[in-house]
């Protein structure tokens, strides 16, 4: 029997789950032989973005102050980033201490969006005196040494020390793969001493976690440096002095003893007022590292589904009409701090939209749309009204209640006037199933089941075969866009039989079963005195 297409419950679970995994960096250990570094390596580096002739005839008829810029980046890549090959691989990987290595491939887009990020990742770290080599590998142009690396997604990230791999965790921009990878090779906090030193460091870094401590030392201390350590994202500095602290925290007061994060929004400074204990100081970051309204990309996208905020408000609009909602959406947000998360989705950016708001039956949609998810029950809700700020409050008050009623998917109520066959929808399921004084026959399909087509063409012919027993109904339903909580279906296509006094209880039907088996079937479910002549099937 074909295997059902999911629910709305388990659609979501596996949309998520699989986003998830498809933008999560796999990483495999390789088996470490000693070797010894060649530097004649370092020659051969190629452009670290493949530039094809269009591309570049583009970049040609571009202001010259663009051209000089990229090129100078593309410059510092070609000095910094090298180029593995089959011959190269297994060396390079062996000799050195910290080699963070991206696998692409020249076709990917994600490949292509990461490269930029990995450059400008990779300038950073060499000017930083950072250890750690970076390289990079054409799995299509090299198979044999992506096989070694056992390279088999695109990008991946790997990073091997002492020739060992370990799970890349880090984000996706130049700046979280610059902290990502200094903490794993030995520098999980920077120590700023100074107030220039605190306001170059500013230039830098957008989002970052402050600990003023009087001494570096003492269990507190310990407890700020585990967490450091633990996250993968953000980047932890130490201060001792009250006068440096204030420049990254203005809003510090006179204390020895503090923890804060610091981001690039109107919501910049939040406090930490927990105990200083490692977890708990994770548990602050998970609730706070996010803007208040954050902009869900392919890059992000596992960063934003692990998060431990279960409650999400997320908000499908054109470019234009969301920088219009923004404002209010922030004020909104504000108020639910740290208890709904919202994001944001180019509605006009289909790999990202589109699977969402199939979710609701909305794939056409144009306007702006404002949804919600409560992962804790695996229910959706939709907002009816239009999306002012007092009904987006309204809304969001509801799901942190409890008070909201989940949203299901229904096509229009379509016309059954002197139908053979009912054509159920979501809206008329209580209707004319559960709540009809007759017996029901629900075929429930989908116009993608190959099988469907069969069952279908055998309910047309019971539906002529029974035409003259008023006490039975036969309809179908598409259950690819109409939902009810009490249609529960395994597979497609199902027969399912309500009794008219029973109808909490329905009888599945086989679909294998032959026409006449059926008619017996249903035969023995309808009442004797219900009994009429029928048509010969």
């Amino acid at each position: 029997m074909h295997t059902r297409k999911p629910t709305s419950k388990f659609l979501f679970f596996t949309l998520s789950l699989f986003l998830l995994l498809s933008f999560l960096i796999t990483i495999k250990a390789s088996e470490p032989t000693p070797n010894e570094n060649d530097d004649d390596d370092l020659e051969g580096l190629e452009e670290l973005i493949a530039w094809d002739e269009e591309e570049e005839k583009r970049e040609q008829e571009g202001s010259p102050s663009v051209r000089s810029s990229e090129a100078e980046v593309l410059t510092r890549a070609q000095r910094i980033v090298l180029e593995l090959n089959n011959d190269n691989t297994k060396r390079i990987i062996d000799g050195n201490e910290f080699v963070l290595v991206l696998g692409y491939a020249p076709w990917c887009a994600r490949s292509a969006e990461l490269m930029p990020q990995f450059a400008e990742a990779a300038t950073s770290l060499k000017e930083l005196g950072s250890p750690l080599l970076m390289a990079k590998l054409d799995a299509d142009r090299y198979p044999k040494a992506a096989s070694l690396l056992e390279i088999k997604g695109f990008p991946t990230l790997l990073l091997f020390v002492n020739g060992t791999s370990q799970v890349y965790t880090g984000g996706f921009s130049a700046e979280e793969i610059v902290i990502w990878a200094r903490k794993k090779t030995g520098v999980p906090v920077i120590k700023i001493r100074s107030v220039a030193e605190a306001e170059e460091f500013l230039k830098k870094y957008h989002t970052f976690v402050t600990g003023l401590f009087e001494e570096f030392e003492g269990p507190d201390y310990e407890e700020f440096v585990k967490a450091a350590i633990s996250d993968n994202e953000i980047q932890f500095v130490e201060v001792s002095g009250i006068n440096v602290a204030k420049v990254l925290f203005p809003d510090i007061k006179d204390t020895y003893h503090f923890i804060g994060i610091v981001k690039s929004e109107p919501e910049r400074y939040t406090k930490y007022e927990g105990t200083f204990k490692m977890d708990k100081i994770l548990q602050f970051l998970d609730s706070n590292k996010f803007p208040l309204v954050t902009k869900l990309t392919e890059l992000n996208s596992a960063r934003v589904y692990s998060s431990p905020i279960k409650l999400q408000v997320i908000v499908f609009a054109e470019v234009d009409d969301f920088k219009n909602l923004l404002e209010p959406l922030q004020e909104v947000a504000r108020k639910f701090k740290s208890k709904i998360m919202f994001i944001y989705i180019d509605i006009a950016y289909e790999n990202l939209a589109k699977p969402f708001l199939t979710l609701f039956g909305l794939e056409e949609a144009e306007n702006t749309v404002v949804t919600a998810f409560d992962n804790r029950i695996s229910s959706k809700f939709l907002l009816p009204s239009d999306p002012t700020r007092t009904n987006i409050e309204e809304f969001c008050q509801g799901l942190l209640d409890g008070a909201l009623s989940p949203y299901f998917k229904s096509q229009t109520i379509p016309d059954n006037k002197d139908a053979s066959i009912q054509i159920i929808v979501g809206k008329t399921f209580d209707d004319l199933v559960l709540s009809s004084p007759k017996n029901v026959l629900l075929e429930v399909y989908t116009p993608w089941c190959i099988k469907c087509e069969t069952t279908s063409k055998h309910v047309e012919k019971l539906a002529k075969h029974f035409k003259g027993l008023d006490n039975l109904v036969f309809a179908t339903i598409d259950a690819s866009a109409n939902e009810h909580p009490k249609l529960l279906v395994d597979d497609y296509p199902t027969l399912l039989f309500y009794p008219a006094e029973d109808k909490a209880n329905p009888i599945k039907l086989s679909t294998k079963s032959s026409l006449k088996d059926l008619a017996a079937s249903i035969n023995k479910h309808v009442k004797a005195k219900d009994h009429v002549t029928k048509d010969e099937l």
